[in-house]
């Protein structure tokens, strides 16, 4: 590649980022260098590269956030943005966008990670500890727990002092939490913990075994779904809400579904699993059976009517048992949501007249897709996997696939590197 001089002021912020692009794709076919004090010197250097370039990331993710531009192209929420199209793990995802949101209220460490004074880890750590703090306190963290830092604790030490602090902060606002206790419980109990608020709010956290999360999911999940069109609540609000009907004595009905051979429940070892693939040990299904009481899933045409063509726009109890069996989550491939919280889509348009309400022509997309796919149908495109379910997959808006054929490619895609140059300073 020939190297050539670029005026870094003068480039736009696109040409920068396609330069970090084609430099980190040529690095990436080097030979790693025979000397290991030379690799570790590199490694050094390249993290905290890496680590200035986090700066940058945070801010594009914040603009993204504010501005709700994710949704344009398909996705609910930032969240599922980064963990769906940028392929992230929870841990990563819930990191990165808290120090989006946490960037302006913490000026030292904005300046301090753009400067590579700070690393990305201790930026995330800061940004985290502070995250349910008022602006004022979070001020005086931000200062407490960059001094930690300038004298050479550890990230993990640094997050330690954080929870220390919002232990102080609630301690004196009097909503003080319990220590945890989730190491000496292990998961074949379940357990919740509650911490009341100052506003009278409460905080709740815990765990369910299998048996008792498939209750949870039988009692929670219709509750849950979407009130309709203009039901704008997440799935943590809606769930929430179910929580609350049930708990005020709204509901009492409970429906667990178990899917399982016959061996199992008459006594076999061969494991059961939930509409969302959960395995259940063979024992468990039988008391979940025998507590929730059990129903025939059909998987045909048999007693049960599946096929009910255009006399019928909505589909039946049935129907929609034998589709949470087959969509453990929404029909976009991209979308984690579970299957039981999402609403019957016919694939091609009932009100079009293309798709009758048959188990065939059915599907399960959660609320906000369902509604996507009807407003932009432009943007779904629609195949069978091998099992014979659809599958949606999120196409970009109509006017960056016309930026992509004129070569500058959409918001958010580098595109492949410029091999025609080498970017240097």
């Amino acid at each position: 590649m020939q190297s050539v001089t670029v005026d870094l002021e003068a480039a736009s912020t696109m040409q920068l980022v396609n330069a970090v692009s084609a430099i980190a794709a040529e690095l990436a076919t080097r030979d790693v260098p025979e000397s290991a004090a030379a690799c570790l010197e590199l490694t050094e250097t390249l993290a905290a590269t890496c680590d200035i370039q986090e700066s940058a990331l945070a801010g594009f993710i914040r603009r993204v956030d504010v501005t709700g531009e994710q949704k344009r192209w398909g996705y609910p929420s930032t969240r599922a943005w980064l963990r769906s199209r940028l392929g992230m793990r929870e841990n990563r995802t819930t990191e990165r966008l808290i120090l989006a949101r946490q960037r302006h209220r913490l000026p030292q460490v904005a300046e301090r990670l753009a400067a590579g004074e700070l690393s990305y880890g201790y930026a995330a750590t800061v940004a985290q500890s502070v995250a349910r703090l008022e602006d004022g306190d979070c001020a005086e963290a931000e200062t407490t727990l960059l001094g930690f830092v300038d004298q050479g604790f550890s990230a993990a030490k640094v997050g330690v002092f954080g929870r220390r602090i919002c232990d102080v902060i609630a301690e004196r606002d009097g909503t003080d939490t319990a220590p945890g206790e989730d190491a000496k419980r292990g998961y074949a109990k379940s357990w919740i913990t509650s911490t009341g608020s100052l506003d009278g709010g409460r905080y709740i956290k815990g765990w369910l075994n299998a048996e008792d999360a498939a209750i949870w999911d039988g009692t929670l999940a219709p509750l849950a779904k979407p009130a309709g069109p203009e039901d704008t609540r997440d799935v943590g609000e809606r769930t929430a809400a179910a929580l609350s009907s049930v708990l005020s004595g709204g509901h009492k009905a409970t429906k667990v579904t178990v899917i399982c051979d016959l061996d199992t429940l008459t006594g076999g070892n061969a494991p059961a699993r939930l509409t969302d693939g959960t395995p259940i040990p063979a024992a468990q299904a039988r008391r979940i059976a025998l507590s929730a009481g059990v129903s025939p899933l059909l998987l045909g045409r048999g007693h049960t009517p599946l096929y009910l063509g255009y006399r019928e726009r909505f589909a039946s109890a049935a129907q929609r048992q034998v589709l949470e069996t087959l969509y453990p989550t929404c029909a976009v491939r991209e979308c984690e949501i579970p299957g039981t919280l999402c609403e019957v889509d016919h694939v091609n348009g009932w009100a079009l007249g293309n798709s009758p309400t048959d188990i065939d022509q059915l599907a399960l997309t959660c609320g906000w897709h369902n509604r996507f796919k009807h407003t932009s149908p432009n943007q779904i495109g629609i195949s069978k996997d091998l099992d014979g379910r659809y599958v949606y997959r999120l196409l970009p808006p109509p006017d960056a696939r016309s930026r992509s054929r004129t070569g500058s490619g959409p918001p958010g895609t580098i595109g492949p590197p410029d091999t025609t140059a080498n970017w240097a300073a």
